[in-house]
């Protein structure tokens, strides 16, 4: 049985990862016959910020106006393809196909609508920065646009399915009652504000498909078998993408993609929690490490700039300090591929001892 549910796992992966391929000329040509890059490089001014990143621009203004954004397109567009493409072949016949079909109330339909709501989001984001010299959906309603969601999310899981605790690690379980659903907007919004990691070739891609690999294991390990052949899915199209974002990358995974691997993140690591009889969201930080190396030395940059009126990092996040110091951007991105997996072997060590 169990060599039947890894199948059931491992094919959707391949067959994501597959289609990912078969899309990517298409995308790519549509892309750079468009122009879907900006047309002004660098960040420009974050809130608070009077003095725009200099030193960013410095390190990527040529790439940013000469290759593409939108390549996110790639990884949702494969998921969907796959999961509606298998449900409609098991609808259709009996036997593989319909074992192949992982949509389910229960595990997959809130990660697979985060994955396609965050993608749809970040593609008006995407498209309006192409279109315009003064960039994109503002900040504030894409933080909105997520934090809505996951307020829905979370409601969702504690009054539909009657969740209101996380696992923690070594056999214990954290009552958190109605403020579980406070506790799913934060971490939401935390792993969104990761995705700023999207800012060298093949970094993001070779750490999220690590991610939801790994995710995809807890969840085979706790026979979730549908969410674990969701995440596969994901990361099958992540690698899919990676293929094409090795430098030189040809496009970048941008808004459309980061949003919608953030937010379907987030739901993955809740559904592998208690839902499942396990533990997802505790051991999320050491999984996702470089993730959240990001977010917190983004943090840290901003409180020691207001504390101590100076820099901790020549950049922030982290691996654009290593650029700075002098590590060629491959070798950031491969030592961050190895962290991730480390980390994440750790992390699904950790879950399995629960």
């Amino acid at each position: 049985m169990h060599v039947l549910d890894a199948a059931r796992v491992l094919t959707p992966f391949i067959i994501s990862f597959s289609v990912g391929l078969l899309l990517a000329p298409l995308l790519s040509y549509y892309l750079y016959k468009y122009k879907a890059w900006k047309k002004k490089s660098g960040k420009g001014k974050g809130l608070g910020d009077t003095h725009g990143t200099p030193l960013f621009d410095a390190l990527h203004k040529e790439r940013e106006v000469s290759t593409p954004r939108m390549g996110g397109i790639l990884v949702w567009s494969s998921v969907a393809i796959t999961t509606f493409g298998l449900a409609l072949l098991g609808f259709l016949f009996d036997g593989p196909f319909e074992l192949l079909n992982f949509i389910n109330r229960g595990q997959t339909w809130l990660p697979l609508t985060a994955l396609l709501v965050g993608g749809l989001t970040g593609l008006v984001d995407d498209f309006l920065e192409v279109t315009r010299s003064n960039g994109g959906m503002r900040l504030r309603w894409r933080l909105f646009i997520v934090a809505i969601f996951a307020a829905f999310a979370g409601w969702w899981f504690y009054a539909k399915l009657g969740v209101s605790t996380i696992g923690i690690p070594f056999g214990g379980i954290l009552h958190l009652g109605p403020f579980f659903i406070l506790f799913f907007i934060v971490v939401t919004l935390a792993l969104y504000a990761s995705g700023v990691i999207d800012g060298i070739d093949g970094l993001a891609g070779g750490v999220f498909a690590i991610i939801f690999i790994i995710y995809a294991a807890i969840a085979f390990s706790q026979n979730q078998i549908a969410l674990a052949g969701f995440a596969a899915t994901v990361s099958g199209g992540v690698f899919a993408f990676l293929w094409f974002n090795i430098p030189p990358a040809r496009f970048y995974l941008s808004e459309t993609g980061t949003m919608a691997l953030t937010i379907a993140l987030a739901i993955t690591a809740f559904s592998a929690d208690t839902l499942g009889g396990g533990i997802g969201v505790t051991v999320l930080p050491i999984i996702a490490l470089p993730l959240t190396l990001t977010v917190v030395t983004n943090m840290l940059q901003v409180f020691w700039k207001k504390v101590f009126k100076k820099k901790l990092f020549r950049i922030a996040p982290i691996h654009h300090h290593f650029e700075m110091i002098g590590w060629p951007a491959y070798k950031v991105t491969m030592r961050y591929w190895i962290v991730s997996i480390m980390a994440g072997i750790f992390g699904l060590a950790v879950a399995l001892l629960k």
